[in-house]
């Protein structure tokens, strides 16, 4: 009887990652559209893809501002000229 107890409580957290996950969304939307018989079947892949390209958009969107936060963090760290190094390598031109 233990064992299966613990079977059941390792399987819940396992299930609730694959439904959340893009390939249980992806079955979750063939199931649902299997469903549906009514309607016009070019709208309804037609809306199917909107949804798709939406989800893909919303992911871009949080990548470009995590990109865009890294880069004002920089950017803050660095705005100070006088923090750069002074040039005196052999690569300068004598100014006389």
């Amino acid at each position: 009887m233990a064992p299966l107890i613990v079977i059941l409580v390792l399987l819940i957290p396992i299930l609730a990652i694959v439904l959340d996950s893009d390939l249980g969304k992806a079955i979750a939307r063939r199931l649902e559209r299997g469903r549906r018989t009514g309607g016009d079947g070019a709208s309804h892949d037609r809306l199917v893809y909107l949804e798709s390209e939406l989800e893909r958009l919303g992911k871009e969107v949080g990548r470009l501002e995590e990109e865009s936060q890294f880069l004002q963090k920089l950017l803050a760290e660095h705005n100070d000229p006088d923090s750069l190094p002074p040039g005196g390598g052999s690569g300068t031109a004598d100014p006389k």
